[in-house]
């Protein structure tokens, strides 16, 4: 049983499945133009049709295949999903007066979606059209001063739809509502990390058969993680490797040995710096950085293959929010490719093995925590595949790379000193390609200036800048340009996301 999302392209489709599963109920999203027969394979109890960029009264405009809207069963419409209910339905949507974007106070609400909702009702809005005209059966739930269709519902066929986004945290009573069409679905919520893990010990051990994996590990939650899970599902058939290609924090890789073998995964590592250093060597594009790495480690595990093989598959801990920005979503936009999405090469030597492709952050420190992980990598910063690469703007250097681990290991450290680091959801450091007039002592300096980032967020799709005390920032920036004398200059970011992205390339 499960509730399936049809997705048209919104950026926050993925939030709808994550807030469905926060409340324990199993969710799945497919392509908005899924055939009657794949939805039906899901067994779904409800349907959802998501947000998108497009207008319903556009020519091309997505929209649901044949027989799915005269299934029996429930359906929720959200932003352009409300508005291609009203319309299929016989209502209209035109071009709003007044466009909508940010927070809205509902001036009125109930009817079922809103049961058991009580007080201010803050809603999210991102809609430049609205419905105009209400078709047969339904009526108008819920208003905001500048949009008078803002909820409908129509009881007798179990049709509802919401202009507003309920699945962001800017609609802070928003999991009420998805909870409240849950319980008009029936859907049985027992969707939990217990459950989740049977689910994909199952389904790796239905894949991988009698066949070895070879398993890309970083020392991550994500790869950590996984090594255990695998190890769960296949016992001696896996074998982690861990890559060092140069790009990592210091002393990093140090830590990863130490902090797995002892878990009793089976850990081979491999010195392949010279290899990526000369493959990136004078490449200073982000994209092509970034294929350049993700091409370089299948190359690397190939070549682990042939040693210790054969394998007959690779495992990677590839995230929801990887696929998203990679342009995972039907009608997505590409934002940035992820080495493990959008550079693995065409002639790939083994089959895929990806258990938490559908898995968010959150979701994986939970089952890390019921597999025995310690917190002190459970809990750990996400770490991008790339590594520094990515946080040293433009062409890389191993001078470059020294700088900025130095610079990289005085914040967290100084973070986790100060008992910052918990609080953020991400911190990292930034070696930008300016140079600039500095004095110390009383020489003139041209030295590099180093960008600090921390972000708080709930699920890496949106995050704000942290707000990190004036005087820690102060105690950084002195010990920075005292500690690592190629620096003379440090900045912070205080950028959100959108419209920035929490890395710099």
């Amino acid at each position: 049983m499960s509730v399936v999302i049809l997705d048209f392209g919104s950026q926050f489709t993925r939030l709808i499945a994550r807030r469905f599963r926060e409340l324990g109920a199993y969710s799945v999203i497919l392509p908005g133009s899924a055939p009657l027969e794949r939805i039906l394979r899901e067994n779904p109890q409800g349907i959802v049709l998501s947000g998108g960029p497009s207008s319903v009264y556009d020519e091309a405009a997505p929209k649901p295949a044949p027989g799915v809207l005269d299934l029996d069963i429930p359906v929720l419409g959200v932003c352009y999903g409300m508005q291609y209910l009203a319309q299929q339905a016989g209502g209209d949507v035109k071009r709003a007066g007044k466009r909508e974007y940010g927070k809205a106070d509902l001036t009125q609400y109930g009817g079922q979606l809103f049961e058991g909702i009580q007080g201010e009702f803050v809603a999210w809005m991102s809609h430049s059209d609205s419905v105009t005209q209400l078709p047969a059966g339904y009526e108008v739930v819920a208003q905001t001063e500048d949009t008078p269709v803002t909820a409908i519902e129509n009881r007798e066929t179990r049709r509802y739809g919401v202009q507003f986004h309920p699945e962001v945290v800017h609609t802070p009573k928003g999991g009420q509502l998805l909870a409240n069409f849950l319980g008009i679905c029936g859907v049985t919520r027992d969707w939990t990390a217990e459950h989740i893990i049977d689910e994909l010990v199952a389904d790796v051990q239905a894949q991988v058969g009698d066949g070895r994996v070879l398993l890309a590990i970083s020392g991550g939650v994500d790869s950590s993680t996984l090594g255990l899970l695998l190890a769960k599902a296949v016992g001696e058939k896996l074998t982690a490797v861990f890559i060092d290609h140069g790009l990592l924090r210091l002393g990093e890789r140090e830590q990863v040995e130490a902090a797995l073998k002892p878990l009793g995964v089976n850990l081979v590592t491999v010195d392949a710096r010279a290899e990526f250093m000369a493959a990136l060597d004078g490449v200073s594009d982000p994209e092509q950085k970034r294929k350049i790495i993700g091409r370089e480690f299948i190359r690397a595990f190939e070549r682990e293959a042939r040693a210790y093989g054969p394998f007959d598959f690779l495992a990677q801990g590839t995230l929801y929010p990887d696929v998203i920005e990679s342009a995972g979503g039907e009608g997505a936009a590409n934002i940035k490719s992820h080495h493990n999405v959008g550079g693995l090469p065409d002639d790939l030597a083994f089959k895929l093995v990806e258990p938490f492709r559908t898995l968010f952050k959150d979701e994986v420190r939970e089952i890390a925590r019921l597999l025995g992980l310690p917190d002190h990598i459970r809990m750990r910063h996400p770490f991008p595949g790339p590594g520094l690469a990515i946080r040293c703007l433009g062409a890389i250097s191993e001078e470059k790379l020294d700088i900025l681990r130095r610079v990289d290991d005085i914040f967290i450290s100084g973070l986790r000193e100060f008992g910052l680091y918990d609080g953020c959801s991400q911190a990292l450091a930034i070696l930008t390609p300016i140079q600039s007039v500095g004095v110390m002592g009383d020489e003139r300096t041209y030295s590099y200036t180093a960008a600090l980032r921390a972000v708080t967020t709930d699920d890496f799709m949106t995050a704000e800048w942290a707000r990190l005390p004036y005087d820690f920032l102060a105690t950084m920036s002195n010990r920075i340009v005292n500690q690592v004398h190629e620096i003379n200059r440090v900045v912070y970011d205080i950028t959100g996301k959108p419209p920035a992205t929490i890395e710099w390339e």
